[in-house]
């Protein structure tokens, strides 16, 4: 608990001491990890009161508010290829990297095989989508031209997240309550307040974090996009990488599977369309993904099928998703800005 000092001690160095963009973008990334377990954990004890409909619900919608709210702040600053870029990147992350270390840490074991196609159905479906807007953009000049485009995927992602949510974020929500077991020991009311307090924090965090972005990816000579797609990625998604991995050392390699990969279809098929529509409110954000984020998204999705479809895990399945995982970071390295 002493790590969400960072939060209070981020925001005090950034509006006091005026340290600059790149201990600014340190602080704020280390800030938002702790956050991120901590709304994690309200929204977690707050499904314990509300039943799994509802604490699904929460934990899709809360579980995903860090890298919302970087995603809506950087659309607001005009910083359109950093949003798709931590869009992309945590999709990605939480297929390769996340499922690889769960399978390297949890070892032989059994998985959800038909939970597990159903997520990895939900990201491939959702990435045939984004080809529509962009394919169009692929040699245009300017890839936020038709930003309408993107309404018409965004719209039957939700419909689709609607549809067939419910069932798995109730299963999500039973599994978890499962391995950690017992009643909540928060009260509805202190769930609620911590998490209020803790998005706002996180808002807060956030707006440092993306206003620090180029000065630190200057600095360490890094393209905004490689920063957005690999850094922000990985720190939005903290509490789904720390509590996969946990979980998966614990032995339970089949619940900590159905986190990564449902958090990886919550993304694509929740978060990445609720950004494109939410976004109009701002400024409109196309969802003109460049040539580099499709194929690998593509290739990450048809990579992990082809090593999880037996519904059997394993450390060196575990070995290959993360070695997929620094070779899709390398591309991301490579592509650069646009």
């Amino acid at each position: 608990m002493a790590s969400l000092a960072l939060a209070p001690i981020a925001i005090a160095v950034h509006y006091v001491a005026h340290p600059g963009g790149f201990v600014d973008f340190v602080l704020a990334a280390a800030a938002l990890i702790p956050l991120a377990w901590l709304i994690g954990d309200a929204t977690e004890q707050a499904a314990h009161h509300t039943g799994p409909g509802i604490g699904g619900f929460l934990n899709a919608t809360f579980g995903n508010a860090p890298e919302l709210i970087i995603a809506l702040f950087a659309v607001a600053d005009g910083l359109f290829e950093v949003v798709r870029g931590s869009l992309t990147g945590s999709v990605i992350g939480n297929l390769l990297l996340v499922l690889g270390f769960s399978l390297l840490f949890g070892g032989r074991g059994e998985l959800d095989r038909r939970s597990a196609l159903v997520s990895l159905g939900l990201v491939g479906f959702a990435t045939l989508l984004f080809l529509m807007p962009a394919v169009p953009a692929f040699t245009a000049d300017d890839p936020e031209a038709r930003p309408w485009l993107s309404i018409g995927p965004a719209v039957v992602l939700l419909v689709v997240y609607v549809i067939t949510t419910y069932r798995s974020l109730r299963r999500h929500r039973q599994l978890h309550t499962d391995s950690e077991a017992g009643d909540a020991s928060w009260s509805l009311a202190l769930s609620l307040v911590v998490l209020a307090v803790a998005t706002v924090a996180t808002a807060i965090i956030a707006e440092i974090l993306v206003g620090s972005i180029e000065t630190f990816a200057e600095k360490t000579h890094l393209s905004d996009f490689f920063v957005a797609a690999v850094i922000i990625a990985i720190v939005g998604n903290a509490a789904e990488h720390g509590g996969a991995v946990v979980v998966a050392a614990r032995g339970r390699i089949k619940l900590a599977a159905e986190i990564a990969l449902a958090s990886s279809a919550q993304v694509a098929v929740f978060l990445i369309p609720a950004v494109a529509l939410l976004a109009w409110a701002i400024e409109p954000l196309a969802l003109s993904f460049r040539p580099v984020e499709i194929g690998v998204l593509a290739g990450s999705t048809v990579l992990t099928t082809l090593l999880i479809g037996d519904g059997k895990s394993s450390r060196l399945k575990g070995l290959v998703l993360i070695g997929a995982y620094v070779v899709a970071a390398a591309a991301f390295f490579a592509a650069g800005d646009r």
